[in-house]
Parts: C-alpha cells; structure tokens; sequence
C-alpha cells in the first residue's frame, strides 16, 4: 500500500508539473520587460498597457465576446428543443435521423464542418443572395450549428434523468402543456442549460478553424488574430492576453467552487 501511495503521489506531481509549468512559464515572461520573449530583462507591466493600446486585439476581443454570447443564446435554445423532442416526443418519424444529425457535430472533425459551412453560404448566396458576403453574421451561424449539438445532448441526459412523476402530477392538476413547461420542466432542467450555455460560449470563444472558413476579411476572431500574430512569433503581447484570459478562467473556477460548497452547506443544514 505504501509503494502504490508513493506511485499515485509521482504520478500526480508528474502530471501538474506537465499541465502547468508551461503556463506558469507564460505567465513569468508576461512580466518580461524586453521584447525578445526569450531574454530575460527584469520584471515589467508595459506589455499589459501595450495590449490594451492595441486597436486590433481590442476589436477581435469584443467581437469574440459579441459572436461567443448571441450563438451560446441561440444554442441553448435550439438545442434544449431539439433536446426535448428526442426525450419528450416518444417515436416520431426521423426520430433516429435527427439524433444522428446532432451527434453529428461532436465527432466531425472542424476542417469539414467549416468547409461545408463555406460551400452552403456561398451556395446560398448565388441562389438567394443571402448571407451577402461573409462575415459575423456567418460566424454566427456556424457557431450556432455546432454549439447547439452540445447543448443538445446536456439537456438529453438531463431530462432522461428526470423523475417525470413532477411532470405528470401537474398535468394531473390540470397544468397546459406551455405552463408545464415554464413551470416546472424548465426550472428542473435549468443547470443542464446553463451548463450548456457556458459551454458554448467557451466552445465559440475558443474556436478558430471553423471561423477561419466562415469569416470575412474584415471580421477576424480573437483566436484568428493570436493566430495570425504566432506565425510570425510569439510577442510579449500575447503573452499578457493570454495571462489575463487565464486569470478570469482562474477567478470563474473559484467563484464556481465556492458556490458550490455553499449550496452544498445550504443542503447539509436543511
């Protein structure tokens, strides 16, 4: 038992030490005041005043927030229907399709998706000249079509999970459907959808093949402009955005975790 507990112990302490000494190396050279990313000038906070006088990562930021917020919106709200029709429904023709369709997305790999993304726009732009050219909108969509499918399968489980004697005691009471719904599924469901929002905006956020296909010339993601900036090297400037991304990823764990044992204490009191 003794030589398994040291064995579990190294194997941990290898592994944390894999996971983050890279993104503590980030964090240290995010202080660096020289501008070779490899030299060590001495500690520094210029690169953050640099970052936030750049136009270019500023724009790419808010639009990333901006397309990362509506598609996670737009998501929760297809998937959770299209996640309540596979539960809900019982057997209905295409049944079997359409789950299909929505696991679809979770295993297709990006370059395909955003390719035929592509190929449909531009199709439906020559037949109906809608999108007019591609930009955030198409983004938009893109995103939506993948992030939806996540969504979906969370609520899925989520309500396949579900004592459904709550749903059938209030239509006993004589509850519509709708008001059923609003009511009493809905709020019973409600960390599914969260869970499933947050995840897609992270998912949205996070994304760049697929918006690399979509975008237009003038619509570049926050991804996109990191990646068009590695290329030619890595700059002081990347380095503290991506610090600073870490820090609010950080700040979102702890505050999650806190509320968690809060509710949890709530619990064990009640």
């Amino acid at each position: 038992m003794q030589r398994r507990s040291y064995f579990l112990n190294i194997s941990a302490t290898l592994g944390f030490i894999f996971l983050y000494i890279p993104i503590i190396s980030l964090i240290i050279y995010s202080f660096n005041k020289s501008k070779l990313v490899t030299v060590w000038g001495g500690w520094s906070w210029q690169w953050y005043v640099e970052l936030f006088k750049n136009d270019q990562i500023m724009d790419a930021a808010m639009l990333s927030i901006k397309i990362a917020f509506i598609s996670a919106c737009l998501a929760v709200v297809l998937g959770t229907m299209a996640g309540f029709a596979l539960t809900r429904m019982g057997r209905f023709r295409g049944k079997m399709l359409l789950s299909g369709w929505i696991s679809a997305p979770l295993v297709m790999p990006e370059v395909i998706t955003g390719l035929s993304l592509l190929l449909l726009f531009v199709a439906m732009e020559s037949m109906f000249g809608w999108p007019a050219g591609r930009g955030t909108l198409t983004i938009i969509i893109a995103h939506t079509t993948f992030c939806m499918a996540y969504v979906a399968v969370i609520v899925q489980s989520r309500l396949s999970d579900m004592d459904e004697s709550l749903e059938e005691a209030a239509m006993d009471l004589g509850a519509k459907p709708s008001t059923l719904f609003f009511l009493v599924t809905l709020p019973l469901i409600a960390p599914a959808i969260i869970s499933g929002w947050l995840l897609s905006f992270t998912l949205s956020l996070d994304d760049l093949v697929i918006a690399s296909f979509v975008a237009g010339p003038g619509d570049s993601t926050l991804p996109m402009v990191i990646f068009s900036k590695v290329r030619l090297g890595i700059t002081p400037e990347i380095n503290a955005l991506a610090t600073l991304m870490i820090a609010v990823v950080a700040v979102g764990v702890v505050v999650a975790m806190l509320q968690l044992r809060r509710t949890e204490k709530s619990r064990v009191e009640e």
